[in-house]
C-alpha cells in the first residue's frame, strides 16, 4: 500500500525540485539573489519619478540612461579580461561593490543631473559582474537545469513584490524625496551585505582557475586583442547571434520600461507617487505565479521558438494596451486601473518568459572554455545596440508620454520577426539534454548521440 501511494504522488514542480537539488555555486548564487528584491529592486519604481522631482526633464533622463547604457558596454568590454584575470568569484565581489554599493549611496544624496550621470557611469560596472557572476552560476552547473535555474533567478528578483508596501508607507509618510533617499542607503547596506555573503559561500569554478593561470601572465592588451577571435567563434554560431539579437530586443525594452514605465504612469495617468510600487508588486507577483505554473507548462508543451513567439506577441498586445490608455480627465478611474492590470498581466508574462529564455539562450550557446570572454563580447553587442534607446526614449516621452511604450511595441513585433526568420530548430537544446563539446546533442535518459 505504501508503494502504490508513493507511486500515486504526483510529480515535485521542477522549479521547487531544482531549487532543492542546487548545490555549490548555483546554490549560492539562486540562494542569495532574493536580497537584490529587497534592496535596489525596491528604489525601481520610483528612480525616474525621483529624477523628476529633482528637476530633470524626460530627454535629461534619457539622455543619463543612455550615457549609463554606454558606460555599461565599455565595462562589457573589460568584463572578460578581468573576470579570467581576477577570477569569478573575486570580481563579482569587487565590482558588485563598485557598481551597486558606491552609486547608491550617490543617488541617495543626489542633489542635480551630476549625481546621477556619476552615479550612472559608476553603475555601468554591474555588467563586469554581469559576466563574473554568470560564469559562477553557469559553469559548474549541470546544463539540463541551465534553464530552470535561470527561471529561479528571475523569480528571486520579483521577490521584491513582497516589500512594496514599505516603499509606498515610506512614500506616504515622508514624501517622494526623502523615502527614496532612504530606500537607496537601504540598498546599499544589504547589497554590501549580499556581497560578503556571496562571497563566503562560493568558490572559484574549476574553469575560473584554469583561465586565471592561462592569464596570468598575459599583459592586459594581448587578451583584450584576443577578442577578435572570439568575434570570429560568435560569427560562426547561428545560435549565438540569434540569442544575442533576443537579448538585445529584452534589452532595450527592459531598459525603455525601466525608465519611462513610472512616468507615462505617474505623470500621464495621473496614478498617485504611493501607489506605484503596488502595480510593480502585482507585476513581479504575476511574474512568480506564472513561473511556477504556466511558463514551465508552456516551455515543455512548446519548443522554444513557439515559446519566445508567445513572449514577444503577448508582451506586445500589453504595451499596445498601455500606449492607448486614455488620458484621464478628472483623475484615473476604474477603467485607466482596469487597462493597466490588463497590460501588467501581458508584461508579467513577457518579462518572466522572455528574461528566462534570453538569458538561458545566451548562456546555452556559449563555448565553455570561453565563456568569460565570449559573454563579455556579446554583452558589449547588447549595450552597444541598447545605449542609443535611452536618448532616443527620452526624446519621444518629450513629445508624447505614451511614445516610449509604442517604441517598445515596436521592439516586441520586431523580435517575433526575427524568430520567425532566423530561428534556428537545430540550435535547440531541450530540457533534459546536454551536448558535447562539439554541439551534438546527448539524452540525459538515454545518453544516445543524435546527429540533428
Amino acid at each position: 500500500m505504501t508503494k502504490l501511494k508513493r507511486e500515486r504522488r504526483p510529480p515535485r514542480n521542477p522549479l521547487v525540485a531544482t531549487l532543492v537539488s542546487l548545490r555549490g555555486n548555483p546554490r549560492a548564487c539562486v540562494y542569495t539573489e532574493p536580497l537584490w528584491g529587497i534592496s535596489v529592486a525596491l528604489c525601481l519604481p520610483y528612480a525616474s519619478v525621483y529624477m523628476v522631482a529633482l528637476g530633470l526633464s524626460d530627454s535629461t533622463i534619457g539622455l543619463v540612461t543612455s550615457l549609463g547604457a554606454l558606460s555599461q558596454m565599455a565595462f562589457a568590454l573589460l568584463g572578460g579580461v578581468i573576470t579570467d584575470k581576477l577570477g569569478r568569484r573575486w570580481t563579482t565581489a569587487v565590482f558588485d561593490a563598485i557598481a551597486w554599493v558606491i552609486p547608491c549611496v550617490v543617488w541617495a544624496v543626489a542633489e542635480n543631473f551630476w549625481y546621477f550621470l556619476v552615479a550612472s557611469i559608476i553603475n555601468g560596472a554591474w555588467t563586469v559582474t554581469a559576466n563574473s557572476w554568470d560564469c559562477l552560476l553557469a559553469e559548474d552547473a549541470e546544463r539540463d537545469q541551465i534553464t530552470r535555474i535561470y527561471s529561479l533567478i528571475i523569480m528571486a528578483g520579483h521577490l521584491s513584490a513582497i516589500f512594496a508596501p514599505i516603499a509606498s508607507l515610506l512614500v506616504a509618510q515622508f514624501g517622494l524625496e526623502t523615502a527614496v533617499r532612504v530606500l537607496y542607503v537601504n540598498a546599499a547596506v544589504i547589497m554590501l551585505g549580499k556581497i560578503i555573503w556571496l562571497y563566503v559561500w562560493s568558490h572559484e569554478t574549476a574553469r575560473g582557475e584554469i583561465r586565471m593561470r592561462e592569464t596570468a601572465g598575459q599583459s592586459w592588451g594581448s587578451l583584450l586583442a584576443g577578442y577578435r577571435g572570439v568575434l570570429g567563434v560568435i560569427r560562426r554560431s547561428p545560435g549565438s547571434i540569434f540569442a544575442i539579437v533576443v537579448a538585445t530586443l529584452v534589452s532595450i525594452v527592459g531598459l525603455v520600461n525601466a525608465t519611462f514605465w513610472p512616468i507615462v504612469v505617474n505623470q500621464r495617468l495621473g496614478v498617485p507617487d504611493v501607489l506605484l510600487p503596488y502595480f510593480q508588486m502585482l507585476r513581479s507577483l504575476l511574474a512568480i505565479i506564472l513561473l511556477f505554473t504556466v511558463i514551465p507548462r508552456v516551455t515543455h508543451a512548446f519548443n522554444q521558438r513557439r515559446a519566445l513567439l508567445l513572449g514577444f506577441g503577448v508582451f506586445a498586445v500589453g504595451q499596445l494596451l498601455l500606449t492607448f490608455t486614455p488620458v484621464p480627465g478628472g483623475g484615473p478611474g476604474v477603467g485607466t486601473y482596469t487597462l493597466l492590470v490588463v497590460s501588467l498581466i501581458a508584461a508579467g508574462f513577457g518579462v518572466a518568459i522572455l528574461g528566462m529564455l534570453g538569458e538561458a539562450l545566451v548562456a546555452l550557446h556559449v563555448d565553455p572554455a570561453e565563456r568569460a570572454r565570449v559573454m563579455a563580447v556579446q554583452r558589449t553587442i547588447i549595450m552597444l545596440a541598447t545605449a542609443p534607446f535611452g536618448w532616443i526614449a527620452g526624446g519621444l516621452s518629450d513629445l508624447d508620454r505614451a511614445l516610449p511604450i509604442a517604441l517598445t511595441f515596436v521592439l516586441l513585433i520586431i523580435g517575433v520577426i526575427a524568430t520567425l526568420i532566423w530561428y534556428r530548430p537545430s540550435e535547440e537544446v531541450s530540457p533534459g539534454e546536454t551536448t558535447d563539446d562539439n554541439g551534438t546533442r546527448k539524452s540525459d535518459a538515454t545518453s544516445e548521440v543524435s546527429t540533428t
